[in-house]
């Protein structure tokens, strides 16, 4: 038997194909002979006008008014200029301007302003390296972890502590650092080289107490130099890893120091519940709060900053 069905599919089929292709002929018929016709009437119906006058349409606004045929070219001549004066006000345009400051070779401020604003995305690496900021936080976190506290004090707590305890151990420095380098500079006593110099001696003389000399030998056998035991023969690269892993040591050192009397708390409530029975009951849900009692009775956070703070001194 034939399939009706297939004879009707067929013929949908066939049908779509001629109108399509019928659709498709008018397209292109459409895009051969209308768009010439458009093209020879704008090319008809408009004047081109080869006027180059000196003109400036800020001056003489009445000479080229909007809905006018003619199509004209306004030429305002650059100039020439004799003083920096001048040269701000020429019709000048996609250029750049390198001023030097009286001809001294000096960055200019604009693009002094680019590079401090530059320097602030790396400010908060400069605070962790070569400042005290380690050596608080760890103090900080420990004492947190040491109390079973979970997040009391809260992180953002924690880190607003460590740094204004950090600027206020840190004060001496930064002030050394602007009286000796930055106002220098600004007056014109210092060149870039000796800015750069004169505002690491004060932060070199800071890290050089705090480190470690097994840290810096160390980095400098690893380096392949040769050290004399001074600060001058240290460099900066060397100086800086080796003071961040030494106040990593010291505030580890301290937060074990910490953790000593809470860890017997812990011991002392977990041989209480053991001797009663209780073992299924977590000893720090029951040792939390006595540590909490004891460092508030022995005034912890005044011991911890105050002996923290000391340290550096």
């Amino acid at each position: 038997m034939r399939n009706p069905k297939g004879k009707d599919n067929i013929r949908r089929l066939f049908s779509t194909a001629v109108i399509s292709t019928v659709a498709f002929a008018g397209m292109v018929a459409f895009l051969f002979f209308a768009i010439p016709i458009v093209s020879n009437a704008t090319e008809a119906g408009t004047v081109y006008v080869d006027d180059t006058t000196d003109t400036d349409p800020t001056i003489e606004p009445d000479y080229h008014l909007t809905g006018t045929d003619d199509e004209r070219t306004n030429i305002k001549e650059p100039g020439t200029a004799q003083t920096a004066e001048d040269l701000s006000e020429l019709n000048i345009a996609n250029y750049v301007t390198v001023t030097y400051d009286n001809g001294n070779g000096e960055i200019n401020g604009a693009l002094r302003i680019f590079i401090t604003l530059t320097l602030l995305a790396l400010l908060p690496s400069f605070i962790i390296m070569m400042t005290s900021f380690t050596r608080i936080i760890l103090v900080l976190h420990f004492t947190r972890t040491a109390l079973n506290t979970q997040t009391a004090p809260p992180n953002m707590v924690i880190i607003g502590l460590a740094l204004f305890l950090t600027f206020f151990i840190m004060q001496p420095t930064i002030l050394r650092v602007y009286n000796e380098a930055y106002v220098p500079f600004e007056n014109g006593e210092l060149t870039q080289q000796e800015l750069l110099d004169s505002a690491m001696k004060p932060i070199r003389e800071f890290m050089y107490p705090q480190t470690q000399r097994k840290d810096v030998v160390m980095f400098m056998e690893i380096s392949g130099d040769e050290w004399d035991g001074t600060l001058d023969d240290i460099p900066t690269t060397v100086l800086v890893p080796s003071f961040m892993v030494s106040e990593l040591r010291t505030g580890f050192i301290i937060g074990f120091l910490i953790y000593i009397p809470f860890i017997v708390i812990d011991m002392v409530v977990a041989s209480v519940l053991m001797s009663m029975g209780m073992m299924m009951l977590p000893p720090t849900t029951i040792s939390m709060p006595f540590k909490i009692l004891l460092f508030v009775l022995a005034d912890g956070w005044n011991l911890i900053i105050g002996s923290l703070v000391k340290t550096f001194y």
